[in-house]
């Protein structure tokens, strides 16, 4: 990690990994604060890690460090577009289309931390670079 990386972008597992405190990304995220990058979540990916075992105190603290991205109706039809060029379904891969919409829209050099590297390589092409976690 040392090229200049101005914003961080996570998916639902980077969020969720977040939450937990996982010590792999809170790692991560020592390095990143260390370089002055943001930290940008869908609004939409907050519902998705929303569930009955979720520390909310935590999750709705959340918004208080990191930038939510909307989710507009331009965004909507850009994700809808790429879902369509990367012949994926919206049924399973809309928020994951969303959050590949916003990620190159944020100040780059961008970098996003997800689970699901292929299908965000997919969506996202080499517009920002993925991290696998």
């Amino acid at each position: 990690m040392n090229e200049h990386v101005e914003t961080v972008v996570l998916d639902s597992q980077g969020l969720s990994a977040w939450i937990t405190q996982d010590r792999r990304i809170f790692a991560m995220f020592q390095v990143f604060h260390a370089m002055g990058a943001d930290v940008v979540v869908g609004a939409n990916t907050v519902v998705e890690v929303s569930h009955l075992r979720v520390n909310m105190p935590r999750l709705w603290w959340v918004p208080s460090r990191v930038k939510i991205a909307p989710v507009t109706e331009d965004s909507a039809r850009a994700s809808a577009e790429l879902l369509k060029a990367a012949g994926l379904h919206g049924h399973k891969y809309a928020i994951d289309a969303t959050v590949a919409e916003m990620a190159p829209c944020q100040p780059g050099p961008v970098t996003m931390l997800t689970s699901d590297v292929d299908d965000m390589a997919r969506l996202c092409g080499d517009r920002i670079r993925l991290i696998g976690i």
